[in-house]
């Protein structure tokens, strides 16, 4: 089996296991995902999602938390951890979409990468999510289950997998694959335990398992 053939069988089985998958984060406003995916970092989404209710109860639009003190808008998510830089990377975002693209999220990838404290992890779920356009979200859980499926050979940088991966997941079922990577490593393969491959929809394709160790 082919990389590209194991992709495909990968993206077919994690769709028929988890069909509903879709981003953790809650959000009905394209300027709230990009502040709780930057709250989310090193910090699980069930509480970045108890956090930003505190925080958008108080600053209700981009103009209201672009102009907030930096040290209130810490103080609400300091429970989210690196509450400084967090507070600082938000209220910069905030001011710069206010200023330069009228409260409105950018609905270009390089734009995006400009705003501070967005880097291609986010952009791309920006992208994916809210302009529904093709994406590959490389977070922990993509970068460690690509490696141990054997799509990627022992790569551990996001972009270098985000860049192996493009290659090999068709544009339109990128960000959708990327989800289900995440539903998949909380449940089954997991970090912190031993995976539970006993569990796994993909345990007979899976290079964990000694399958196709020449791929």
């Amino acid at each position: 089996m082919t990389k590209e053939e194991l992709a495909l069988e990968l993206i077919a089985r994690l769709k028929q296991e988890y069909p509903e998958a879709g981003c953790t984060l809650d959000y009905n406003q394209a300027w709230k995902l990009l502040v709780s995916v930057r709250l989310a970092a090193q910090c699980t989404d069930a509480r970045v999602n108890v956090v930003v209710e505190g925080l958008y109860e108080k600053y209700q639009d981009v103009k209201s938390l672009a102009e907030a003190p930096v040290d209130e808008i810490e103080e609400i998510v300091r429970p989210c951890g690196l509450g400084k830089s967090k507070a600082r990377d938000i209220s910069a975002c905030m001011k710069m979409l206010h200023e330069e693209y009228h409260d409105k999220v950018p609905e270009d990838f390089d734009a995006l990468l400009k705003l501070p404290g967005v880097g291609r992890k986010s952009a791309n779920l920006i992208m994916g999510d809210v302009f529904h356009k093709p994406a590959i979200v490389t977070d922990t859980h993509c970068i460690r289950l690509v490696n141990r499926m054997g799509l990627v050979d022992n790569i551990k940088e996001p972009k270098k997998v985000e860049m192996a991966l493009w290659k090999l997941i068709p544009p339109q079922e990128g960000s959708d694959f990327c989800h289900r990577l995440v539903y998949h490593g909380r449940d089954v393969c997991t970090a912190r335990t031993l995976p539970h491959c006993e569990q796994c929809c993909v345990k007979d394709i899976c290079a964990r398992n000694g399958v196709d160790k020449d791929r």
